[in-house]
């Protein structure tokens, strides 16, 4: 009955592609909704972030080139539709260790200093998203110091 009620307020309240990303499982879709939204904070989606996004979503989910393409694609259409990010978060968090939540973050911030620099609004994103993701001020931070000192040194 609750599952029931669940689904129907779902099919509701979220966007189809949000919807089939909760429903389905679909971690891979929301992580990449969730880069690919970084790379359009700062209005600039440079090539050095999509490489970055492509990299990290490799990285974790080990795809073929032509699967990441593929998903990418299918992030930028939900990414244009979704209303928030709670059915993405959710869905990590409900799926995901805390270490994979961190992972996340770290992605997050390897996209935004991609391009060399650091926008305002990729700050606050990532932030935000840390928030709904539970990972704490300390985990956020650190996240954040890897990747900057990653973008740095070149890797």
């Amino acid at each position: 009955m609750l599952s029931t009620l669940q689904n129907l307020l779902t099919s509701f309240f979220m966007p189809d592609d949000a919807a089939q990303a909760h429903g389905g499982g679909n971690l891979q879709l929301a992580t990449a909704v969730l880069l690919f939204d970084v790379m359009r904070s700062d209005d600039n989606i440079s090539v050095a972030e999509r490489t970055q996004a492509l990299g990290s979503l490799r990285q974790r989910f080990a795809l073929s080139e032509e699967a990441l393409a593929q998903l990418m694609a299918q992030a930028e259409q939900t990414a244009m539709h979704a209303n928030d990010y709670f059915s993405f978060t959710s869905l990590m968090n409900d799926q995901f260790t805390q270490a994979q939540k961190i992972q996340v973050v770290e992605f997050m911030w390897q996209v935004a200093y991609a391009d060399g620099t650091l926008d305002a609004n990729e700050n606050h994103l990532i932030s935000k998203i840390a928030g709904l993701l539970h990972v704490t001020q300390g985990e956020y931070i650190a996240a954040k110091m890897r990747a900057k000192e990653a973008a740095q040194s070149g890797h």
